[in-house]
């Protein structure tokens, strides 16, 4: 009898005692997944800001490029010739700049006529850079964007992106960096620019991915070495300005499209091409532009998938353990 009565016993507490080890790895198992979850949005809104500075940083560092150009074209408006001498000497020490610009107000140098435009820009070999008269009636470019925007706001700014075609290698989708540039009497005579490729902006967005990937920001970050997320700039609409060759970001979630009009940071799950992905993004400073980082959801899923397989493993070898003493018990 008192042999029945300590089995019934030890059954019982091993009920208990499985019953315990599971309550505790299902909570263990939640409060990991909400940990990692929250890792790993740290983890990867701070790659999504040290991409944002770096691309900032490289924006900004070919403003001030353009500014060198456009303040040393400023220093030289007494003549057509001297602005034209100018633009040339100053070109050849930026040659990502696919070309510079500068349009004068109506009849500023009267020999010039309505439109004068002188326009700096690289060759169909792109070798080196040859100057055009780009303005005329047919291109008025006092009724561009970027021409009344100038004169409004009286500051630097970035155009939206716009495609380019003349039927050359040159045609393609660009940004231009725009400025008013003043006389000596204070008055806006000329607005300038610097356009910039796509292609140069890509460029530079691989070698500031490369750098983040190989540096030591990755232990920072907990990084693998294997880790798949790409990097890609979008403008306020959505639309990519660069990312890696055949990687891209197609919005059609309203909130995120709505972050990216406003300028805010966030995050959220997409689809490409059938697969899911996280997409972590916000602003990059001084153009109406946004980095995102895109992270196929199985490279997330390892960080979770890990640390709760441990605790299942554990628990299922407690309760094994736990199962070979009844068993013994129960035989003796």
């Amino acid at each position: 009898m008192p042999n029945s009565t300590n089995k019934k016993l030890i059954r019982q507490l091993l009920i208990c005692a499985i019953f315990v080890i599971m309550l505790t790895s299902i909570g263990s198992c939640v409060v990991l997944y909400f940990t990692v979850k929250a890792e790993n949005q740290v983890r990867y809104a701070g790659i999504m800001n040290l991409v944002s500075a770096k691309v900032s940083t490289t924006i900004r560092s070919m403003e001030v490029s353009a500014m060198n150009v456009f303040d040393e074209l400023g220093k030289h408006m007494t003549s057509p010739d001297d602005v034209t001498s100018a633009l040339n000497q100053k070109t050849l020490l930026n040659p990502d700049v696919s070309g510079y610009f500068a349009a004068f107000k109506p009849d500023y140098f009267p020999e010039k006529g309505k439109w004068f435009e002188p326009y700096i820009h690289q060759t169909d070999s792109n070798t080196k850079f040859v100057l055009s008269q780009v303005g005329s009636a047919s291109h008025d470019y006092t009724r561009s964007s970027w021409y009344t925007r100038a004169h409004e706001i009286k500051e630097s700014f970035w155009s939206d992106p716009y495609y380019y075609y003349d039927g050359t290698s040159l045609s393609g989708n660009y940004c231009t960096f725009v400025m008013p540039v003043t006389d000596a009497t204070g008055e806006i005579a000329c607005v300038c620019g610097a356009d910039m490729t796509f292609t140069w902006i890509t460029r530079e967005l691989e070698r500031i991915d490369r750098e983040v990937k190989h540096d030591d920001m990755r232990s920072l970050y907990l990084l693998d070495e294997d880790d798949e997320f790409y990097s890609v700039i979008l403008n306020r609409d959505g639309s990519c300005i660069a990312h890696p060759l055949e990687k891209m970001l197609p919005i059609k979630e309203a909130n995120i499209y709505d972050d990216l009009r406003e300028g805010r940071t966030g995050m959220g799950k997409v689809m490409i091409n059938g697969s899911a992905y996280a997409v972590y993004y916000g602003p990059v400073e001084h153009v109406d532009w946004s980095v995102a980082i895109v992270v196929p959801y199985y490279n997330t899923l390892g960080y979770y998938l890990w640390p709760i397989l441990s605790v299942l493993g554990i628990a299922a070898l407690s309760i094994g353990i736990l199962c070979i003493f009844y068993r013994r018990a129960k035989e003796e």
